[in-house]
Parts: structure tokens; C-alpha cells; sequence
């Protein structure tokens, strides 16, 4: 990702109409009507994620509320699976659990990732060599293939899986961040903050990291989509989260074998895993156009 400058994506920067930086941001996200569908779509499943133990019609593991692989009718939308547990009950739940692994895991690499970026792009010489060096290290491993050998580490289970995501994302944010901090360091408000005595770490923090703030932004929304599906990739390969939890790759997994005879135990969990992605990825690409001032919607 190329380096930007603090004028380039506005945030010090009045828009042409007089809104502030957030708000010509915000407005610029509204007009996409793809982002705003696909911000309605998200809200929807993080809303019935968290509302789930209200509104689901069972408890997700409770056996024997059907027959075993029914078909969806009126007691049971979405079916049941093979031990005769409502889908739909085990979709709701399973996006509390596939949804907050996705975000905790966006947050710490991106906390990571921001500050060892921070780091390398401000302080020449062996700080910015260990850790871009590090950096190469991790990019050299695919990030699904370095996700499986933590969790291969470590042991299976939600915890270790949403650290190797973790893991296997901070690259991305450093070596971004770190370009947009080379490319700060050069101006002028920077150099005057020099002068005038600012310790360095007021300096990251107060005048190179609003340079940080909308690309992190960026990465992060569209990292949320890539998080929620490597989880459950792992979930799906029996890394992840472990029977009877309902998580959208572990009811994948668990409905494998049936998919004949009973495709709605796989068909829509899995539907819930692409509505979220799609829906994530649409969000961020409407997110970078509205936060870059140099893009048209």
C-alpha cells in the first residue's frame, strides 16, 4: 500500500462543503449504496448475534428438539442436524462466537501491528531492522499455513486459533504503517515538533499517527472478513473451536457427511459465513473510497 500523507487523506483538512474531516468521511460513506447495504446486512447478524439467547427458539445444545436431520417446517426453519439440534438456533450463537473471535482477532494484530510499525518507520537502525526483518520472517509463510502451525504449537481451541490469525495478520499492518511513517517524517510539523522539544513518543502518537488512523481503518474492516474466515477454517479442520460449540465452521464440519440427505445443516451456516464476508469486504472498500479524498464514489 503506497505511503499517504496527512493532506491527502484530509483529516486536518476542511472538506468543499465545510464538514470536518469525520463527517465529509461519513457523508461519503452514505452515498455508497453498496456500503450502506452492506453495513445493514452486518449490523443485522451482529445484532441477532447478540440477541441470540432471546430470540433463538432453543437452546443451541440441547438435544432431540426434532428428528434427527429434519427437514426445515415450521417448528424448525433451518432444519435440525444430525442430533436433532435447531440450525437456527445454532446459527444465531454461532455468530457470537464466529463474530467476536473475528474482532478480538482484528484487534490485537492491529494494536500489534500499528505499534511495531510506529516503531520501525520512526527509529532508524536495529530497532527498524529486527522488526521488519521479523516481519519478512511471518510473510514468508502463508497466512493459513502460519495459522496452522501456531495452532499446531499450541493445541486446539477458540483461544489459540484467534491468536495464530493474529499472528499471521500483524505483517500487514506494520509494513503499511511503517510506509505511511516514512512518509510523515519528512514534513514540516514534524520537524517543528522536533524544535520545540517534543519527546518522540508525543510525536508518533500526536502527529504521525493521524497519518495511521484512516488506512488502519481500512485494513482492519477488511481484516475482520479474513479473521472470520480462517477461524472457521481452522474450526473446520478441528483446530478451533471444539464440538458442541455452535461456531459457524464447526456446524460446517459437523454436516459434512450428510450434505445429501440433509444439506440444510451445512447450507446455512455456511451462508451466514459469506454473507459476512461479502458484507465486510463490500464495508471496507466503501470505507477506503470515503476516507481517501483523491478517489471518486
Amino acid at each position: 500500500m503506497p505511503a499517504v500523507s496527512r493532506a491527502d487523506w484530509g483529516w486536518k483538512r476542511e472538506s468543499p462543503d465545510g464538514d470536518g474531516p469525520m463527517w465529509y468521511a461519513l457523508r461519503r460513506l452514505s452515498e455508497s449504496r453498496a456500503a450502506m447495504v452492506a453495513l445493514t446486512i452486518l449490523l443485522v447478524l451482529v445484532a441477532a448475534g447478540i440477541a441470540a439467547p432471546f430470540i433463538a427458539p432453543y437452546d443451541p445444545l440441547e438435544m432431540g428438539t426434532g428428528g434427527s436431520l429434519a427437514a426445515p417446517d415450521a417448528a424448525h426453519l433451518f432444519g435440525t442436524d444430525l442430533f436433532g439440534r435447531d440450525v437456527l438456533s445454532r446459527t444465531l450463537h454461532g455468530a457470537r462466537v464466529s463474530l467476536a473471535l473475528g474482532f478480538a482477532a482484528v484487534a490485537i494484530s492491529s494494536i500489534s501491528g500499528v505499534s511495531l510499525g510506529l516503531l520501525a518507520g520512526y527509529y532508524w537502525g536495529v530497532v527498524e531492522t529486527v522488526i521488519m526483518r521479523s516481519m519478512d520472517m511471518l510473510l514468508a509463510f502463508p497466512g493459513v499455513f502460519l495459522a496452522l502451525i501456531v495452532v499446531a504449537l499450541l493445541g486446539p481451541g477458540m483461544g489459540n486459533a484467534v491468536l495464530a490469525v493474529s499472528i499471521s495478520a500483524i505483517p500487514t499492518y506494520a509494513r503499511t504503517v511503517r510506509g505511511c511513517v516514512l512518509s510523515a517524517k519528512g514534513n514540516l510539523y514534524v520537524d517543528a515538533a522536533r524544535a520545540v522539544g517534543c519527546r518522540d513518543r508525543r510525536i508518533m502518537v500526536r502527529h504521525i499517527f493521524p497519518n495511521v488512523v484512516a488506512p488502519v481503518i481500512v485494513l482492519a474492516t477488511l481484516g475482520v472478513a479474513w479473521a472470520i474466515l480462517n477461524i472457521c477454517a481452522l474450526s473446520f479442520l478441528g483446530l478451533g473451536s471444539q464440538p458442541p460449540t455452535p461456531e459457524w465452521g464447526t456446524m460446517v464440519f459437523e454436516g459434512r457427511g450428510y450434505l445429501r440427505q440433509a444439506w440444510w445443516a451445512t447450507t446455512f451456516p455456511g451462508l451466514a459465513i459469506m454473507l459476512t464476508v461479502m458484507s465486510v469486504n463490500r464495508l471496507g472498500d466503501g470505507l477506503r473510497d470515503a476516507l481517501d479524498p483523491r478517489l471518486e464514489m
